[in-house]
């Protein structure tokens, strides 16, 4: 059976769609055997697909070919992750460092907040006295 290797990512869910799949390998974030390729190229059983996200690269190797997408719990099936310890490492680094910045990002946005530390701003004390003073 031939499957391009595009349709392949998408089917045991590398990718959430076939066309992030194809700008994945365009993009060369996809390597087949350690080779760039293109999104056409056709795999074949015991080919080691890597893939490069953010620092680290993934490797699965291919166990069995597809026609459709499976859900999650069968993907094992039709691929095995032979990732390093090595690269999980990098992505659990590059996530750390993704925290801090947010962190002090969300920091700063902070300033200017007086309803946030119990003060009154007035900005809508006068609408909502003058309506009382309707009402009575």
């Amino acid at each position: 059976m031939k499957i391009r290797v595009d349709k392949y990512l998408w089917c045991v869910r590398l990718a959430k769609t076939r066309s992030q799949a194809s700008e994945l390998i365009s993009k060369g974030k996809v390597k087949l055997n350690g080779i760039e390729i293109k999104p056409s190229r056709e795999i074949r059983l015991n080919d080691i697909i890597g893939i490069q996200k953010h620092s680290a690269v993934f490797e699965y190797k291919i166990l069995g070919f597809l026609d459709k997408r499976v859900g999650a719990p069968l993907v094992s099936q039709f691929l095995e992750d032979i990732t390093k310890p090595e690269e999980m490492e990098k992505l659990k680094e590059y996530q750390l460092a993704q925290k801090g910045y947010r962190e002090r990002a969300a920091r700063r946005r902070l300033g200017g907040g007086r309803d946030r530390l119990g003060e009154d701003s007035g900005r809508w004390r006068g609408r909502v006295s003058r309506r009382r003073n309707a009402e009575q």
